[in-house]
């Protein structure tokens, strides 16, 4: 089976009414939620050197998957509760920061488009 967002959406959707929590997913809650995996996320790379971070073991490989799984589960939930496009909304970001970030000004600069 190829999976894509929407299976994933209408899986994230069953595996909630399944255990009745959709009553405390609402956007506040998720967007709290999200936060935490994601700072779970950071805590695995927080003391690690940029060539450790690069080069993971399967161990904490594995970890990241999970916390990035998890991270994507939060955001698609939000999605589904606001009925927001995540991929729509992606590419239209995308959009947005490539006028913001015009690669003659920003190529090899880690500036903010307002110092570029």
């Amino acid at each position: 089976m190829t999976q894509t967002l929407d299976s994933l959406k209408a899986a994230v959707e069953t595996f909630s009414i399944e255990r009745d929590w959709k009553q405390f997913h609402t956007p506040k809650n998720l967007s709290m939620a999200l936060s935490v995996e994601a700072s779970e996320l950071v805590e695995i790379f927080q003391w690690l050197t940029p060539e450790q971070s690069a080069g993971l073991s399967p161990k904490l490989r594995g970890a990241v998957a999970d916390e990035l799984a998890d991270t994507l589960i939060y955001l698609v939930q939000i999605a589904n509760q606001l009925d927001i496009d995540l991929l729509d909304s992606a590419f239209e970001k995308l959009d947005k920061n490539r006028l913001k970030y015009p690669i003659e000004k920003s190529r090899g600069k880690a500036l903010k488009y307002s110092d570029l």
